[in-house]
């Protein structure tokens, strides 16, 4: 929503919203945009408002201010539904897939920035490239703004003034199928598992979601996809049975350079990740990463392959253009929430200790974010501490869950962030049982506190030890997942800095 109200304040509508009380990142913003967030009140809804956009966390038979807007018959838009509006007064492109949407957006913006070629980007998060907004809007597009502007000020999406040489990239859901109102001309498919199953209680539930986006293509349309991943090759063969027209274009190390963008993974050194991508027509680059992990040196090949698609629909070379590539990748240092570094100090004994926050709530995602970690910050103690997100994430995927730390030193679980779509009292698991039961591999070196400041002593004692030989590099602490365990990480620094301060006195 953040990143919504970035685009149409920026096309010039003007804007007023609500909200909780509880502050969250992307009020700076919504700050920055001019808007000023109210608590959630019938009042908010007068006559001037023309429309009404809403999250689908919020219910219009619950919320005051929709209950509002529908007695005035104001109409309503979902926020999927306006983001698909917006899609289709543009050459649109969607990232999707279970993992790796974000960071990818985010890249494939990073990288467009440096081409010239007119683009307006939408993340699902504040990207650091992004001058810390959620959105990127180069110069090119807005120049042809004002015909956005009347687009979007209809009650009718599409009009005869739809640029097709304005380039949109956004990040789509699948929740509730939400992505089904984008109209792509291409789509990158970076994953595809069981997720979100208070939705989608099956596999090929969600598999079926993936493969009708896909089909949203126009003729000829292209999928960019992770031939990686077994979930997103499924997709590709199941969408491309159903519209052989369909143009299919791999990336990764299993890719064909001919028919796709091979990825060619290099060592990691000095905090940076090494790689090179070969692709058709003699494309060859060599780029640099200052993100860990190998998951998002996938997510940069995607961001290159949509780009270099996106030079060829515009009649250039991407040849041409491997090195400016290579730059914008280089700019990219991740995302808010996204292995995001949210400071560095030392302990009493002066060990170096690294705070990151992360956003990882599936067990894939768990897995290989700690793995990147593993290999990126050698010689660190990585201390994680884990908040599951929604009772029917963790009650499907819950072995997964468990035995999902094996890359952690020490683990600290808390009680399942719950999810306003559920209710706690239907489900028989508890952040508790998760603890026992991932306890049973990970034993003395897992711990429990039910709330999240509990463990704030025990924390503060365990990053003030002495690193010792074992870990000469000193600490990783790393908040992870949906929940709002990210407190305990800035709790943490806070002390770590008091102290250390207070030392130098």
């Amino acid at each position: 929503m953040a990143a919504l109200v970035e685009i149409l304040s920026r096309q010039g509508a003007v804007i007023t919203g609500s909200d909780v009380s509880e502050h969250f990142y992307t009020d700076e913003v919504l700050a920055k945009a001019g808007v000023k967030v109210l608590p959630f009140s019938e009042k908010n809804i007068t006559s001037e408002i023309q429309y009404v956009i809403y999250s689908s966390a919020y219910s219009p038979q619950k919320n005051p201010d929709l209950m509002e807007a529908q007695r005035q018959k104001i109409p309503m838009l979902l926020y999927s539904q306006a983001l698909g509006c917006l899609s289709e007064t543009a050459y649109s492109c969607a990232v999707c897939g279970v993992h790796g949407k974000t960071t990818t957006t985010g890249l494939a913006g990073s990288i467009i920035s440096g081409l010239a070629l007119p683009a307006q980007i939408l993340a699902g998060s504040q990207i650091t490239s992004f001058g810390g907004n959620c959105t990127l809007t180069n110069e090119a597009f807005l120049q042809n703004l004002q015909k956005n502007r009347k687009i979007m000020a209809e009650k009718s999406c599409m009009t005869d003034d739809t640029d097709e040489k304005q380039i949109f990239i956004a990040e789509t859901c699948e929740y509730q199928r939400h992505f089904m109102s984008f109209s792509p001309k291409k789509i990158i498919l970076t994953s595809v598992e069981s997720d979100h199953q208070d939705y989608y209680p099956t596999y090929n539930d969600i598999l079926n979601a993936f493969v009708d986006f896909i089909c949203r293509l126009p003729e000829k349309g292209q999928l960019i996809y992770c031939a990686d991943d077994s979930g997103a090759c499924e997709a590709a063969i199941l969408a491309k049975q159903k519209r052989p027209d369909i143009c299919l274009i791999p990336y990764g190390e299993k890719a064909s350079a001919q028919e796709g963008y091979r990825l060619h993974v290099g060592n990691v050194e000095s905090a940076c990740q090494n790689f090179s991508i070969e692709g058709p027509d003699s494309f060859k680059g060599s780029f640099k990463l200052y993100v860990p992990g190998l998951h998002l040196v996938k997510n940069a090949c995607a961001a290159v392959a949509l780009n270099c698609e996106l030079l060829k629909t515009h009649g250039l070379n991407p040849a041409e253009y491997a090195e400016k590539m290579a730059e914008g990748a280089a700019k990219f240092k991740g995302g808010r929430r996204r292995s995001e570094v949210t400071g560095i100090t030392e302990n009493v004994h002066g060990d170096s200790v690294v705070f990151i926050d992360d956003y990882g709530h599936h067990p894939t995602a768990i897995r290989t974010t700690l793995a990147g970690y593993r290999e990126f910050y050698k010689g660190r103690k990585i201390i994680v501490d884990f908040m599951s997100h929604t009772y029917s994430r963790t009650a499907s995927l819950f072995d997964e869950f468990a035995f999902s730390f094996d890359e952690a030193d020490e683990i600290i679980f808390h009680r399942i962030y719950s999810s306003a779509r559920e209710n706690a009292d239907d489900f028989s698991v508890t952040g508790e049982k998760l603890y026992e039961r991932a306890k049973e591999k990970y034993h003395e070196k897992i711990h429990y506190f039910n709330e999240i400041m509990d463990s704030a002593d025990f924390l503060e004692q365990e990053l003030n030890q002495k690193a010792g030989e074992k870990y000469p590099e000193g600490y990783l602490f790393v908040t992870m997942g949906a929940g709002d365990n990210w407190k305990i990480g800035r709790s943490l620094f806070d002390l770590l800095q008091k102290k250390k301060h207070s030392d130098c006195h």
